[in-house]
């Protein structure tokens, strides 16, 4: 691995080839480099390389490191699961919560928010029982009830397919989540304009696939010690 300026160029370069391919333009696709376990050393030295957007998956994790980086103009995505008692620690400092998988963390998250938090839902596309995430046929149902709270607002959804070996063999869960997304489109009439999926690993197959954010670690980071 280069330094973590050289990685982002790379990871944008392959997301506009990619974006190029399916004939889309690389400036709807969000870049979410995700921090995880990384030290605030790591971040500052994205962000001194252009990069704005990044993503934490354990919620005190994410509050001390929001504070450390007040300065910064930082969005934050939270893209783990999270426990209801935690929704304090996120709520206030949060850009997008990417995995909401329940009406209760929902409500959990509109009665902490002070203000209109973007959101999306976690799909369990590969209906894997270690996996978080609401079933397909019952996202409509949570998507009804989040669309019913002040302090949430909906975008779209979000998903992390089973693990595999290619990339390649990501396309079809990154297929059913873009028509789960449409269907949702379809029932509600919502716009719902955000489709959160690809990783480090697969990102390039999710924008082919329509994807709007791709959450993406290990490529720009490197691996976690």
């Amino acid at each position: 691995m280069g330094s973590i300026a050289d990685n982002l160029a790379r990871v944008r370069e392959r997301m506009a080839g990619a974006a190029a391919r399916a004939g889309r333009n690389p400036d709807e696709i969000t870049l979410v480099a995700v921090s995880k376990m990384k030290p605030v050393a790591m971040i500052r030295e994205a962000y001194e390389a252009g990069q704005r957007t990044f993503g934490e998956n354990y919620a005190q994790e994410l509050r001390d490191k929001a504070q450390e980086l007040e300065g910064l103009a930082i969005e934050w995505h939270f893209i783990g699961s999270l426990q209801r008692n935690k929704a304090k620690y996120i709520t206030p400092v949060v850009a997008m919560m990417e995995s909401i998988d329940s009406k209760e963390l929902a409500d959990a998250l509109n009665a902490r928010a002070e203000r209109r938090i973007a959101c999306l839902i976690e799909v369990n596309v590969g209906g894997e029982d270690t996996k978080s995430g609401v079933e397909p046929k019952d996202a409509p149902d949570l998507a009804r009830h989040i669309l019913s709270l002040p302090n949430l607002d909906l975008k779209g959804a979000m998903a992390i397919p089973p693990f595999v070996s290619e990339a390649e063999e990501s396309r079809p869960y990154f297929i059913k989540l873009k028509q789960i997304c449409e269907d949702l489109r379809q029932k509600l009439g919502s716009p719902l304009p955000c489709i959160s999926m690809g990783m480090s690993h697969d990102f390039e197959v999710a924008i082919e696939e329509g994807a709007t954010i791709v959450r993406v670690g290990t490529a720009v980071f490197g691996e976690r010690m």
